[in-house]
């Protein structure tokens, strides 16, 4: 059962929902509205490494130390 992310079209208000199956109906928790779009959901995860956003990348592979940063 994935929960999903999802744009009102009538306010813009943004919600996730549980949902169920296919045919389950999504309507705006905030307005009523059934006119509702499904977004891109995005999510993190972590595998061990240190993640520093904030160290700049070197080169076209967008890691901070590889073959092409020698």
């Amino acid at each position: 059962m994935p929960i999903y992310e999802f744009t009102c079209e009538n306010c813009g208000n943004e919600f996730e929902e549980l949902v169920f199956g296919s045919s389950y109906e999504i309507s705006c928790p905030s307005c009523g509205e059934k006119n509702v779009k499904k977004r891109v959901s995005v999510f993190g995860f972590k595998s061990g490494g240190k993640f520093n956003p904030s160290k700049p990348s070197c080169g076209p592979c967008n890691l901070t130390s590889c073959s092409s940063c020698k």
